[in-house]
């Protein structure tokens, strides 16, 4: 079945039309087409507090070509998440209601609680199998957020107030970073090894640059390597030598720095970076919301085989 879900970002805002089907309780998701537009509300609110009348008309013409694109490709079902920074936007209330008056979409304001819930939610992956304590990392715009598993099991999980554009703003808690470290070696207190899952645009691209694209593993010696060779370049030398566009240029050095700096408390070798998101993750959470509505539905691949015969 085909899903769309639309991710507001600090970064960009983004529209995922996904197609989803379940073999042996297994829910699998493949991409029909991505688009993202970098709207930068995040600039607005993190310097601000609110999100200016100019990005409130990009936001509504970016959802208005979506929306025109939603009917042409008519899901099953939509869903509209925004994250940090219109969590934060002192105007937001308004822009939610300007949004849904002229393309009848409504936005739900998610916690970063709920963020990492359902980015977790895409946890496919045969490293699963295994006792150590796997933390899913995710690093937006705006916040960065951590959940911990253990045997399939969450134990616990948590929003911080550092991303990318935080970052290049300077628009966060000085004890911030202290805070995370005692976060992190108290879930790590009964544990000797861990293993970090990485989301996120920028690890994307930091692993297909320097890792092993493959494999899906960023080692953090190459990590390191990554940030010692961009962090002194420009951002305009970023995107010359690199091909970076503007909106990764800026921004992809902090993210860096975020991810050496958990992957250093909790002493790992490197990252796993499967390409999961929250629109992945939500795309895994309505269909599998639809199979419990609709327990006779079948959608497995034999199936769909056979009704091509």
């Amino acid at each position: 079945m085909l899903y769309a879900v639309i991710d507001i970002g600090s970064n960009a805002a983004r529209l995922l039309f996904a197609n989803a089907w379940q073999i042996n309780n297994e829910t699998y998701v493949e991409k029909a087409s991505l688009i993202r537009i970098p709207l930068r509300l995040g600039n607005d609110v993190f310097s601000t507090g609110l999100i200016s009348k100019e990005k409130v008309q990009d936001l509504v013409t970016t959802m208005q070509a979506y929306k025109l694109l939603i009917d042409v490709y008519k899901p099953a079902e939509v869903r509209v998440l925004a994250t940090a920074a219109m969590r934060e936007a002192a105007n937001s209330e308004k822009i939610l209601q300007t949004v849904k008056s002229k393309t009848k979409l409504e936005i739900r304001v998610i916690s970063g609680r709920e963020e990492a819930n359902i980015i977790r939610s895409t946890n496919r992956m045969e490293i699963f199998e295994t006792s150590k304590p796997i933390f899913f990392i995710d690093v937006g715009g705006g916040s960065t957020e951590i959940s911990m598993v253990v045997n399939h099991k969450l134990i616990d999980l948590k929003s911080f107030k550092i991303g990318t554009l935080r970052m290049v703003h300077n628009n966060y808690s000085p004890d911030l970073w202290k805070r995370i470290e005692n976060w992190l070696k108290t879930q790590m207190k009964d544990y000797q090894d861990a293993i970090c899952v990485g989301s996120g645009g920028n690890i994307n691209k930091l692993n297909k640059l320097y890792g092993d694209s493959e494999a899906k593993f960023l080692t953090t010696e190459k990590l390191k390597y990554a940030y010692t060779q961009l962090s002194p370049l420009t951002v305009d030398e970023r995107m010359n030598r690199f091909g970076f566009r503007l909106d990764r240029a800026d921004v992809i050095v902090p993210a860096a720095e975020i991810f050496l700096r958990i992957m250093n408390i909790l002493k790992v070798d490197g990252v796993f970076v499967p390409k999961i998101g929250l629109a992945d993750g939500m795309v895994h959470i309505l269909h599998e919301n639809f199979l419990k509505k609709n327990p006779g539905h079948s959608d497995s691949i034999n199936d769909m085989l056979e009704s091509v015969r």
